[in-house]
């Protein structure tokens, strides 16, 4: 399944004052999706797309003038700007970091992934940003950047995130409603979930990725797939995430 980002990331509070909608990260991060329209709404014409990123023209889409939005941006903290497109196990990661309105690290591109993972651009953007590891994941998946593959995945988190005033108020929510789903799948009609099998996506990112609200619907998407993952495995987020929505498909023909 491809992957591709082109976004800003900052503390979600700050970004939300500035640019309206905004996807929530984890560790009180945002994250603005961006495409062309986006680019050049904010900051004037963007020159022709850069189908080959390189050391030397490290983004695909960036001009003069969303530069310097980047940096108006910055001056009541850090931002970044960050771009990643893979297919196949094969890809690149660019990014550049801008604190009190001018450019303070990068811009750094790689196709090489065989260096310390701290070290891959995104990586060591997001520590300037003042992220933090979680246990054996790098920082790239602590923060959630895993949770989508594209842009328009993000613009629709940002799109469900934006009745919350605040961080504080979605993550408060959040977690409600993670507290309601794990409930709910253990009281809804009399099943038991499966504890031999483990939890491929939880009760929020079934959430997240069908749009449902807590109930015995999030209950019986997890144990769906905790069976095919005992029958046949899930050997990534991506094919779970494909496995569960046509499952729900099916779930809608059928009534």
């Amino acid at each position: 399944m491809p992957y591709r980002l082109m976004a800003a990331i900052g503390e979600f509070d700050r970004l939300r004052s500035v640019a309206g909608l905004v996807a929530p990260l984890e560790q009180r991060l945002g994250l603005v999706p961006l495409s062309r329209s986006l680019v050049e709404e904010l900051g004037g014409p963007a020159p022709t797309r850069n189908p080959h990123p390189s050391q030397e023209r490290p983004f695909s889409l960036l001009s003069p003038g969303f530069d310097q939005v980047l940096g108006e941006w910055s001056r009541g903290g850090p931002v970044a700007l960050v771009e990643a497109d893979f297919h196949g196990g094969h890809g690149y990661q660019s990014a550049r970091v801008w604190r009190a309105g001018a450019g303070v690290w990068g811009p750094a591109h790689t196709w090489d992934f065989g260096g310390p993972r701290q070290g891959w651009p995104i990586n060591a953007a997001l520590a300037l940003l003042g992220a933090v590891p979680g246990g054996d994941r790098d920082l790239f998946l602590t923060v959630g950047l895993g949770r989508e593959s594209d842009e328009d995945g993000w613009a629709w988190l940002a799109t469900r995130a934006a009745w919350a005033g605040t961080y504080d108020e979605w993550y408060e929510e959040r977690e409600r409603e993670r507290e309601e789903t794990a409930r709910a799948a253990r009281e809804a009609d009399g099943h038991r979930r499966r504890t031999d099998v483990p939890v491929v996506l939880d009760g929020g990112a079934v959430m997240d990725v069908l749009g449902l609200p807590p109930g015995p619907m999030v209950g019986a998407a997890i144990r769906h797939l905790q069976d095919v993952h005992a029958e046949r495995g899930l050997t990534s987020r991506e094919e779970a995430v494909r496995e569960l929505r046509a499952w729900a498909a099916a779930q809608r023909t059928d009534a």
